[in-house]
Protein backbone atom coordinates (compact mmCIF):
# COMPACT_ATOMS: atom_id res chain seq x y z
CA UNK A 1 0.00 0.00 0.00
CA UNK A 2 1.30 3.54 -0.01
CA UNK A 3 0.37 6.64 1.89
CA UNK A 4 0.74 10.65 1.41
CA UNK A 5 0.95 11.59 4.87
CA UNK A 6 1.01 16.31 5.80
CA UNK A 7 4.75 16.56 6.72
CA UNK A 8 4.02 18.50 9.74
CA UNK A 9 1.78 16.01 11.55
CA UNK A 10 3.50 15.19 14.61
CA UNK A 11 4.89 11.94 16.10
CA UNK A 12 3.89 10.09 13.35
CA UNK A 13 7.23 9.14 11.26
CA UNK A 14 7.92 5.76 11.24
CA UNK A 15 4.94 4.36 12.64
CA UNK A 16 3.38 3.35 9.49
CA UNK A 17 6.75 2.61 7.19
CA UNK A 18 6.29 -1.33 8.38
CA UNK A 19 3.11 -1.11 6.66
CA UNK A 20 3.13 0.75 3.50
CA UNK A 21 5.06 3.14 1.49
CA UNK A 22 5.44 6.52 3.31
CA UNK A 23 5.57 9.50 1.34
CA UNK A 24 5.53 12.78 3.66
CA UNK A 25 4.76 15.94 2.34
CA UNK A 26 4.05 19.56 2.99
CA UNK A 27 0.11 19.58 3.16
CA UNK A 28 -0.13 22.39 0.99
CA UNK A 29 1.53 21.40 -2.04
CA UNK A 30 -0.20 18.10 -2.00
CA UNK A 31 -1.00 17.32 -5.82
CA UNK A 32 -3.56 15.32 -7.93
CA UNK A 33 -0.39 13.45 -9.15
CA UNK A 34 1.35 12.97 -5.87
CA UNK A 35 -1.88 11.12 -4.99
CA UNK A 36 -2.61 9.10 -8.32
CA UNK A 37 -1.70 6.17 -7.14
CA UNK A 38 -1.92 6.11 -3.41
CA UNK A 39 -4.79 4.09 -1.09
CA UNK A 40 -4.30 6.99 1.74
CA UNK A 41 -4.74 10.27 3.26
CA UNK A 42 -3.65 11.55 6.18
CA UNK A 43 -3.62 15.20 6.00
CA UNK A 44 -4.37 18.40 8.09
CA UNK A 45 -6.73 21.58 7.25
CA UNK A 46 -4.30 22.87 4.40
CA UNK A 47 -4.96 19.84 2.50
CA UNK A 48 -8.22 20.27 -0.07
CA UNK A 49 -9.55 17.12 0.07
CA UNK A 50 -12.05 17.44 -3.15
CA UNK A 51 -12.44 16.29 -6.63
CA UNK A 52 -9.08 18.46 -8.06
CA UNK A 53 -6.91 16.19 -6.13
CA UNK A 54 -8.57 13.48 -5.96
CA UNK A 55 -10.46 12.81 -9.18
CA UNK A 56 -9.10 9.51 -11.06
CA UNK A 57 -6.85 8.79 -7.70
CA UNK A 58 -6.47 5.06 -6.33
CA UNK A 59 -7.54 7.21 -2.67
CA UNK A 60 -9.62 4.93 -0.46
CA UNK A 61 -9.76 6.84 2.77
CA UNK A 62 -8.90 9.81 4.14
CA UNK A 63 -8.05 10.56 7.39
CA UNK A 64 -7.66 14.19 9.24
CA UNK A 65 -5.69 14.59 12.06
CA UNK A 66 -7.89 17.67 13.44
CA UNK A 67 -11.23 18.20 14.98
CA UNK A 68 -12.54 20.42 11.84
CA UNK A 69 -13.68 18.55 8.31
CA UNK A 70 -14.38 21.81 5.79
CA UNK A 71 -11.38 20.95 3.89
CA UNK A 72 -12.76 17.45 3.08
CA UNK A 73 -15.55 17.42 0.20
CA UNK A 74 -17.71 14.58 2.11
CA UNK A 75 -20.19 14.57 -0.79
CA UNK A 76 -18.03 13.86 -3.32
CA UNK A 77 -15.70 11.79 -1.31
CA UNK A 78 -19.10 9.54 -0.38
CA UNK A 79 -20.82 9.60 -4.02
CA UNK A 80 -17.32 8.09 -5.06
CA UNK A 81 -16.70 5.65 -2.53
CA UNK A 82 -14.12 7.23 -0.14
CA UNK A 83 -14.39 6.69 3.12
CA UNK A 84 -13.37 9.82 5.76
CA UNK A 85 -12.69 10.49 9.25
CA UNK A 86 -11.69 13.39 11.37
CA UNK A 87 -10.15 13.84 14.87
CA UNK A 88 -13.62 14.49 16.62
CA UNK A 89 -12.45 16.58 20.31
CA UNK A 90 -8.73 15.75 19.69
CA UNK A 91 -8.02 19.68 20.50
CA UNK A 92 -11.12 20.32 22.98
CA UNK A 93 -8.97 21.00 25.97
CA UNK A 94 -6.71 23.22 23.89
CA UNK A 95 -9.00 25.41 23.22
CA UNK A 96 -10.38 25.03 26.59
CA UNK A 97 -7.19 26.51 27.93
CA UNK A 98 -6.86 29.27 24.85
CA UNK A 99 -10.21 30.49 25.73
CA UNK A 100 -9.45 30.57 29.72
CA UNK A 101 -6.17 32.94 29.05
CA UNK A 102 -8.24 34.64 27.21
CA UNK A 103 -10.68 35.47 29.73
CA UNK A 104 -8.24 35.98 32.17
CA UNK A 105 -6.14 38.27 30.51
CA UNK A 106 -9.48 40.57 29.88
CA UNK A 107 -10.17 40.45 33.36
CA UNK A 108 -6.59 41.32 34.18
CA UNK A 109 -7.29 44.11 32.07
CA UNK A 110 -10.10 45.33 33.63
CA UNK A 111 -12.54 44.54 30.50
CA UNK A 112 -14.52 42.31 31.79
CA UNK A 113 -15.32 40.91 35.87
CA UNK A 114 -15.14 37.69 34.97
CA UNK A 115 -18.07 36.40 37.95
CA UNK A 116 -20.38 39.11 36.84
CA UNK A 117 -20.11 38.68 33.40
CA UNK A 118 -22.45 36.99 30.84
CA UNK A 119 -20.80 34.74 28.13
CA UNK A 120 -22.59 33.29 25.18
CA UNK A 121 -21.22 29.68 24.08
CA UNK A 122 -22.14 29.21 20.06
CA UNK A 123 -21.56 26.16 19.23
CA UNK A 124 -21.63 23.55 21.97
CA UNK A 125 -20.27 20.02 20.31
CA UNK A 126 -16.70 18.54 21.85
CA UNK A 127 -15.29 22.09 22.90
CA UNK A 128 -17.90 24.23 23.59
CA UNK A 129 -18.70 21.80 26.03
CA UNK A 130 -15.58 22.15 27.79
CA UNK A 131 -15.14 26.10 27.24
CA UNK A 132 -18.95 25.85 28.76
CA UNK A 133 -18.19 23.64 31.86
CA UNK A 134 -14.90 25.87 33.14
CA UNK A 135 -16.63 29.66 32.56
CA UNK A 136 -19.48 27.95 35.35
CA UNK A 137 -16.82 27.29 37.08
CA UNK A 138 -15.59 31.02 37.22
CA UNK A 139 -18.95 31.99 38.22
CA UNK A 140 -20.17 33.30 34.98
CA UNK A 141 -23.38 33.07 33.49
CA UNK A 142 -23.20 30.66 30.43
CA UNK A 143 -25.83 30.93 27.50
CA UNK A 144 -25.69 28.09 25.36
CA UNK A 145 -26.38 28.64 21.96
CA UNK A 146 -26.52 25.21 19.49
CA UNK A 147 -30.08 24.90 17.22
CA UNK A 148 -29.12 21.29 16.74
CA UNK A 149 -29.05 20.79 19.90
CA UNK A 150 -31.79 22.95 21.07
CA UNK A 151 -34.44 21.03 18.81
CA UNK A 152 -34.41 17.99 21.34
CA UNK A 153 -33.40 20.13 24.90
CA UNK A 154 -35.19 23.44 24.23
CA UNK A 155 -34.61 24.50 27.98
CA UNK A 156 -30.71 24.17 28.04
CA UNK A 157 -30.38 26.04 24.52
CA UNK A 158 -31.07 29.58 23.35
CA UNK A 159 -31.46 31.07 19.84
CA UNK A 160 -28.73 33.73 18.51
CA UNK A 161 -30.98 36.31 18.10
CA UNK A 162 -31.92 36.19 21.85
CA UNK A 163 -27.98 35.47 23.69
CA UNK A 164 -26.47 37.78 21.48
CA UNK A 165 -28.05 41.12 23.08
CA UNK A 166 -27.52 39.56 26.99
CA UNK A 167 -23.57 38.55 26.50
CA UNK A 168 -20.78 40.48 27.13
CA UNK A 169 -18.68 37.51 25.76
CA UNK A 170 -19.25 35.73 22.52
CA UNK A 171 -17.19 32.83 21.66
CA UNK A 172 -17.19 30.70 18.62
CA UNK A 173 -17.09 26.69 18.41
CA UNK A 174 -19.19 25.41 15.31
CA UNK A 175 -18.02 24.10 12.42
CA UNK A 176 -17.71 25.85 9.24
CA UNK A 177 -20.98 24.88 7.29
CA UNK A 178 -22.11 26.44 4.16
CA UNK A 179 -25.41 25.08 3.82
CA UNK A 180 -28.09 22.60 5.32
CA UNK A 181 -30.71 23.76 8.02
CA UNK A 182 -28.25 26.05 10.10
CA UNK A 183 -25.12 27.12 8.01
CA UNK A 184 -22.38 28.73 10.21
CA UNK A 185 -20.36 30.97 7.32
CA UNK A 186 -20.41 34.74 8.23
CA UNK A 187 -22.81 33.63 11.05
CA UNK A 188 -21.38 37.38 12.56
CA UNK A 189 -21.93 39.04 9.66
CA UNK A 190 -23.57 43.14 9.76
CA UNK A 191 -26.91 42.46 11.00
CA UNK A 192 -25.76 40.10 13.98
CA UNK A 193 -23.08 42.35 14.93
CA UNK A 194 -25.93 45.06 15.32
CA UNK A 195 -27.69 42.21 17.70
CA UNK A 196 -24.99 42.17 20.36
CA UNK A 197 -24.78 44.27 23.53
CA UNK A 198 -22.92 47.20 22.90
CA UNK A 199 -19.15 46.91 23.63
CA UNK A 200 -19.19 43.07 23.60
CA UNK A 201 -16.06 40.79 23.28
CA UNK A 202 -16.29 38.70 20.24
CA UNK A 203 -13.81 35.64 20.23
CA UNK A 204 -13.53 32.71 17.31
CA UNK A 205 -11.68 29.74 17.65
CA UNK A 206 -13.69 27.91 15.04
CA UNK A 207 -13.13 28.81 11.20
CA UNK A 208 -12.25 32.37 9.81
CA UNK A 209 -15.08 32.32 7.36
CA UNK A 210 -17.72 31.64 10.79
CA UNK A 211 -17.46 35.52 11.36
CA UNK A 212 -16.88 38.14 8.36
CA UNK A 213 -14.01 40.19 8.80
CA UNK A 214 -15.43 43.59 7.58
CA UNK A 215 -18.27 42.98 9.75
CA UNK A 216 -15.71 42.78 12.67
CA UNK A 217 -13.84 45.16 11.79
CA UNK A 218 -17.29 48.04 11.38
CA UNK A 219 -18.47 46.98 14.73
CA UNK A 220 -15.02 47.70 16.25
CA UNK A 221 -15.10 51.52 14.29
CA UNK A 222 -19.18 51.67 15.40
CA UNK A 223 -18.94 50.58 19.09
CA UNK A 224 -21.09 47.63 18.80
CA UNK A 225 -17.55 45.41 19.91
CA UNK A 226 -15.46 46.84 22.33
CA UNK A 227 -12.78 44.11 21.27
CA UNK A 228 -11.87 41.02 19.04
CA UNK A 229 -9.70 37.81 19.88
CA UNK A 230 -9.16 36.39 16.62
CA UNK A 231 -7.05 32.52 16.20
CA UNK A 232 -8.89 31.77 12.91
CA UNK A 233 -8.62 34.14 9.99
CA UNK A 234 -10.90 34.33 6.55
CA UNK A 235 -8.25 33.27 3.65
CA UNK A 236 -5.37 31.95 6.02
CA UNK A 237 -3.00 32.55 5.84
CA UNK A 238 -3.39 35.77 3.68
CA UNK A 239 -4.81 37.22 7.11
CA UNK A 240 -6.88 40.85 7.13
CA UNK A 241 -3.78 43.15 8.18
CA UNK A 242 -6.39 45.94 9.02
CA UNK A 243 -8.30 43.28 11.39
CA UNK A 244 -4.69 42.26 12.65
CA UNK A 245 -3.47 45.28 15.05
CA UNK A 246 -7.09 46.04 16.14
CA UNK A 247 -7.28 42.96 17.86
CA UNK A 248 -7.24 42.56 21.76
CA UNK A 249 -5.32 39.04 20.53
CA UNK A 250 -4.28 37.92 17.60
CA UNK A 251 -2.58 34.61 16.91
CA UNK A 252 -2.36 32.36 14.11
CA UNK A 253 -4.74 29.35 14.18
CA UNK A 254 -3.17 27.72 17.25
CA UNK A 255 -5.48 27.89 19.91
CA UNK A 256 -5.31 23.87 19.75
CA UNK A 257 -1.93 23.43 19.08
CA UNK A 258 -1.01 22.27 22.26
CA UNK A 259 1.36 19.10 22.67
CA UNK A 260 -1.59 17.41 23.89
CA UNK A 261 -3.97 18.12 21.25
CA UNK A 262 -1.95 16.94 18.35
CA UNK A 263 -0.47 14.00 19.83
CA UNK A 264 -4.58 13.27 20.46
CA UNK A 265 -5.40 14.24 16.61
CA UNK A 266 -2.66 11.97 15.33
CA UNK A 267 -3.01 9.09 17.53
CA UNK A 268 -6.87 9.22 16.46
CA UNK A 269 -6.10 9.13 13.23
CA UNK A 270 -3.54 6.81 12.90
CA UNK A 271 -6.37 4.40 14.73
CA UNK A 272 -8.80 4.88 12.57
CA UNK A 273 -6.10 4.39 9.59
CA UNK A 274 -5.16 1.06 10.98
CA UNK A 275 -8.91 0.46 11.89
CA UNK A 276 -10.03 0.84 7.75
CA UNK A 277 -6.96 -1.23 6.52
CA UNK A 278 -6.59 -4.14 9.44
CA UNK A 279 -2.88 -3.44 9.67
CA UNK A 280 -2.14 -4.86 12.91
CA UNK A 281 -0.62 -1.63 14.48
CA UNK A 282 0.13 -1.78 18.08
CA UNK A 283 1.53 1.77 18.27
CA UNK A 284 0.13 4.72 17.73
CA UNK A 285 2.80 7.88 17.90
CA UNK A 286 5.86 7.91 18.47
CA UNK A 287 7.96 9.94 21.16
CA UNK A 288 7.23 9.61 24.71
CA UNK A 289 5.06 11.61 26.19
CA UNK A 290 6.68 14.48 28.31
CA UNK A 291 6.85 14.52 32.15
CA UNK A 292 4.80 17.20 33.85
CA UNK A 293 6.23 20.59 33.78
CA UNK A 294 8.98 20.80 36.30
CA UNK A 295 8.39 23.95 37.40
CA UNK A 296 5.24 24.86 39.50
CA UNK A 297 2.42 27.12 39.23
CA UNK A 298 2.92 30.80 40.78
CA UNK A 299 -0.27 31.62 42.30
CA UNK A 300 -0.25 34.79 44.62
CA UNK A 301 -1.59 33.31 48.05
CA UNK A 302 -3.33 36.76 49.11
CA UNK A 303 -5.59 36.59 45.90
CA UNK A 304 -8.79 35.79 45.47
CA UNK A 305 -9.81 32.75 43.81
CA UNK A 306 -10.81 34.20 40.53
CA UNK A 307 -7.74 36.27 40.47
CA UNK A 308 -5.98 33.43 41.26
CA UNK A 309 -7.57 31.31 38.80
CA UNK A 310 -6.55 34.36 36.18
CA UNK A 311 -2.63 33.73 37.56
CA UNK A 312 -2.78 30.43 36.97
CA UNK A 313 -4.29 30.22 33.50
CA UNK A 314 -1.69 32.86 32.26
CA UNK A 315 0.97 31.22 33.80
CA UNK A 316 0.36 27.46 31.88
CA UNK A 317 -0.31 29.37 29.02
CA UNK A 318 0.05 33.49 28.59
CA UNK A 319 -1.97 34.19 24.83
CA UNK A 320 -0.64 37.52 25.13
CA UNK A 321 2.72 37.17 24.38
CA UNK A 322 1.75 34.58 21.78
CA UNK A 323 -0.21 37.49 20.28
CA UNK A 324 2.68 40.31 20.57
CA UNK A 325 4.56 38.32 18.89
CA UNK A 326 2.39 37.36 15.66
CA UNK A 327 1.46 41.04 15.39
CA UNK A 328 4.91 41.89 14.96
CA UNK A 329 5.51 38.98 12.48
CA UNK A 330 2.54 38.14 10.52
CA UNK A 331 4.18 36.78 7.95
CA UNK A 332 5.06 34.24 10.49
CA UNK A 333 2.11 32.55 10.12
CA UNK A 334 2.49 29.29 8.64
CA UNK A 335 6.03 28.58 9.68
CA UNK A 336 5.02 29.48 13.76
CA UNK A 337 2.53 26.88 12.78
CA UNK A 338 4.67 24.33 11.78
CA UNK A 339 7.05 25.03 14.41
CA UNK A 340 4.79 25.45 17.27
CA UNK A 341 6.93 25.58 20.55
CA UNK A 342 6.26 22.75 22.89
CA UNK A 343 2.72 23.86 25.34
CA UNK A 344 1.44 21.64 27.74
CA UNK A 345 -1.64 22.05 28.82
CA UNK A 346 -2.70 22.95 32.44
CA UNK A 347 -2.86 19.22 33.62
CA UNK A 348 0.83 18.66 33.31
CA UNK A 349 1.36 21.64 35.97
CA UNK A 350 0.97 21.17 39.45
CA UNK A 351 0.70 24.23 42.06
CA UNK A 352 2.86 24.75 45.02
CA UNK A 353 2.32 23.41 48.40
CA UNK A 354 1.46 26.47 50.40
CA UNK A 355 -1.41 27.56 47.78
CA UNK A 356 -4.42 29.08 49.63
CA UNK A 357 -6.57 28.23 46.42
CA UNK A 358 -6.19 24.55 45.97
CA UNK A 359 -9.57 23.64 46.70
CA UNK A 360 -10.90 26.02 43.95
CA UNK A 361 -7.84 25.82 41.58
CA UNK A 362 -7.45 22.00 41.55
CA UNK A 363 -11.16 21.35 40.19
CA UNK A 364 -9.76 23.42 36.94
CA UNK A 365 -7.28 19.82 36.45
CA UNK A 366 -4.00 21.19 37.70
CA UNK A 367 -1.89 18.83 39.88
CA UNK A 368 -2.56 19.04 43.74
CA UNK A 369 0.60 20.40 45.69
CA UNK A 370 3.89 18.80 45.40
Amino acid sequence: MKFVVDDKIPYIKGLLEPFADVKYLPGKSISSSDVKDVDALVVRTRTKCDESLLSGSSVRAVFTATIGFDHIDISYCGANGIHWQSAPGCNSSSVQQYVASVLSALHQDGKINIPKATIAVVGVGNVGTKVADWCEMLGMKVLLVDPLKKVSCPSRYVDLDVALPQADVVTFHTPLTRNGEFPTYHLLDFSTVKLLKKGAVVLNTSRGEVCSTEALLWGLESGWISDVVVDVWENEPNINLDLLPKAYIATPHVAGYSYDSKRNGTEMSLKALNDFFALGMTSFVSGVLPEPVDSLVHVDPELCDIDAACQMFLYTYNVREESIFFKSHPESFEQYRGDYPLRREIGAYALPADCRQISFLTKFGVQCPR
